[in-house]
């Protein structure tokens, strides 16, 4: 057995879920002996229980228990999947801007931004293809694997720590663009509702919840056009970053994401619509990390166009559909 050991969250590893940060500094350590770890508190973070999916902060403290002597062997070096030449081009069409700090990406709806089980081609995997003299790229935010949009990412340690910063301290205004069907019963406002995992084992799932376990959560909206009472076309502004945040607050107010069977159900699917999650990163205006601020805008994809022509949407019909026409400070 291993002594206990303390190690300190670097900043390339913010960002990171602690079951992918386990994987990294002890592949050998079985899953289920993780999963034991953590139930019987053993793994700390800053002196506290750490759950498996809790995302991680430059300079916290990990509490690592003794472990197995065979769990801590080195791992034998795992060979990197090949960046085909393929990917590699794939992912330099996706650049919308892009400088020796930083590269903003337009991520297509089906494709993930990291590996987990079963995924194997991601955006992470592909970003060999920006590596200059040695350092690659560092992913800094995330978005969901069905969510198209805005995704930026930092091409060194100094540009990953100050952008990871900005995102961890709200200094990083998002706009998102959906169809929401019904569409809320207002044209603008706030939801303000805290978020929980919870549900069976393997159905997990972010719900409105209040309680020791449960993180604060705001959202802003403003219609930008409606289709009668069938859907309105939606501006979105997250004030906090929670998991499927959007997602669960838009149901919440009875007008789920067009396409989103997993928060909204079959009510999500209604008979004639285009196919995909109609939620789209539209906008993105961060701090750059050696000047000024930065605003970077993604066209809809073609299964968000198709969405607004089904419901015979064309244009915005309300202010709200760019950053520049919301105040640079919001509550």
């Amino acid at each position: 057995m291993s002594a206990v050991t303390q190690r300190v969250i670097r900043a390339e590893e913010a960002g990171w879920r602690f079951d992918r940060w386990c994987r990294e500094h002890f592949p050998q350590l079985p899953h289920g002996a993780l999963q034991k770890l953590l139930r019987t508190g053993q793994f700390r973070i800053d002196g506290k229980r750490v759950k498996a999916d809790m995302r991680l902060e430059k300079g916290q403290t990990v509490r690592v228990p003794p472990l197995p002597a065979a769990d801590m062997r080195p791992a034998e070096p795992r060979s990197a999947p090949r960046l085909t030449a393929e990917d590699a081009a794939y992912i330099r069409s996706l650049v919308l801007y892009q400088d020796e700090y930083l590269i903003a990406l337009d991520k297509p709806a089906g494709l993930a931004v990291q590996g987990g089980s079963g995924t194997t081609r991601h955006v992470d995997g592909m970003l060999d293809a920006f590596t200059r003299k040695g350092e690659r790229p560092r992913l800094v935010h995330r978005l969901d694997r069905d969510t198209s949009g805005v995704l930026v990412v930092a091409r060194t340690a100094a540009a990953a720590t100050a952008l990871a910063f900005a995102f961890q301290q709200h200094k990083v205004r998002k706009l998102y663009w959906a169809i929401l069907i019904r569409g809320p019963e207002r044209n603008d406002g706030m939801i303000n509702l805290a978020l929980a995992k919870g549900g069976p084992a393997g159905q997990e799932k972010m719900r409105p919840h209040k309680g020791d376990d449960s993180r604060n959560a705001r959202s802003i909206f403003r219609v930008l056009a409606r289709a009668g009472k069938v859907a309105a076309w939606t501006a979105l502004m997250p004030l906090t970053g929670r998991t499927h945040q959007l997602r669960v607050h838009c149901a919440a107010i009875g007008a789920p994401i067009l396409g989103d069977g997993k928060y909204g159900g079959r009510e999500a699917h209604p008979d004639g619509a285009p196919k995909g999650l109609m939620l789209h990163a539209r906008e993105l205006d961060l701090p750059h990390p050696v000047r000024g601020r930065l605003r970077i805008q993604a066209d809809p994809p073609p299964a968000f166009r198709k969405a607004l022509d089904w419901l015979g949407l064309e244009a915005p019909e309300l202010p709200g559909a760019s950053l520049a026409e919301w105040p640079d400070k919001v509550i």
